[in-house]
């Protein structure tokens, strides 16, 4: 359900949680914010690029506030 309508946002979240919370909000299924705690890498190295991915997120959320009313 989410999956299909994809291009509503835009195909370009590299990771896919905007893609499921904006999907959510979509459809009007709620949304649970749960506490993560992130601790440094105890092995290998991140994939992710912190300016190009964070810029790239920033695009994704603005697009999204376009498209879905806020409260």
């Amino acid at each position: 359900m989410i999956a299909a309508n994809r291009s509503y946002f835009g195909d370009f979240d590299p990771f896919g949680d905007f893609d499921l919370l904006f999907g959510a909000a979509k459809y009007n299924l709620k949304i649970a914010d749960l506490p993560v705690r992130y601790r440094e890498r105890t092995y290998g190295t991140t994939n992710i690029q912190r300016w190009t991915h964070g810029w790239l997120l920033l695009r994704m959320v603005a697009q999204a506030m376009a498209r879905i009313k806020f409260v």
